[in-house]
């Protein structure tokens, strides 16, 4: 189950261990959705800063409530070169890893791939920075289907994708994934919106049957707009 945090995260932490309790003794395993206005990239010292703080804050009642990993929307490129890009969201993300080790060790640092050309995030990009700093990242298909204009939408695909994967991070690694899924609506731009499963062009099926052969572990988060129809049209297909 994932805690939307998209807007701002609370400063509440005698509630967040209302939640950790309540998720321990109901056996839910707990993600956490950093909010939005997040670029590592930031080129404004004080948006940096603020970015920063907003990753570190999620962290901090991710960790209290006992959620297992954080997904964060990493940097815009800003007319800049992807290299170059990467550079400031290593910095910034070497600043974040040095607080989060020491204070919040016990929750992970998911970088989600994004959806539009524009975003930091293609799936080697969150998968190199997720080794360099000894986390692992939130693999979203539907938004890797969406950056590349229709791609990430078959068997060889998804299994393409999984490889990079291990070879970035490890097997072991496939056994404590962060991933979102759903269907969406895209243009040669990438993104548009998120659809449901049967409105959208999504392999969804295929995409299950490579997670049931490879026996991907880890979590699946549903983003559909009617996410809870479509949570259960995949946990039904899933148990077939």
């Amino acid at each position: 189950m994932e805690i939307e945090w998209v807007q701002r995260v609370p400063n509440a932490p005698k509630r967040m261990e209302e939640i950790r309790k309540i998720a321990e003794e109901l056996d839910i395993y707990l993600t956490v959705h950093a909010p939005y206005y997040v670029n590592l990239n930031a080129k404004e010292p004080k948006k940096l800063e603020a970015s920063k703080k907003r990753v570190l804050k999620a962290l901090e009642m991710a960790e209290i409530a006992g959620a297992r990993s954080v997904c964060v929307h990493p940097a815009f490129y800003l007319g800049m070169e992807p290299e170059e890009a990467y550079k400031n969201v290593q910095k910034a993300t070497d600043a974040i890893m040095k607080k989060k080790d020491k204070l919040f060790p016990n929750v992970n640092l998911a970088f989600e791939t994004m959806g539009k050309g524009t975003q930091f995030g293609s799936l080697e990009e969150v998968l190199k920075i997720s080794k360099e700093f000894g986390i692992y990242p939130c693999i979203d298909m539907a938004h890797l289907h969406a950056r590349s204009n229709g791609e990430f939408n078959s068997k060889n695909e998804f299994n393409e994708a999984f490889d990079l994967y291990e070879k970035y991070l490890g097997k072991k690694s496939l056994k404590t994934m962060h991933m979102h899924y759903s269907g969406i609506e895209y243009t040669a731009k990438g993104e548009r919106k998120h659809l449901s499963l049967k409105q959208s062009d999504a392999n969804w099926k295929d995409y299950l049957k490579v997670l049931k052969t490879r026996e991907i572990g880890g979590v699946l988060i549903c983003e559909s707009p009617t996410q809870e129809e479509d949570t259960l049209l995949l946990q039904k297909e899933f148990k077939r």
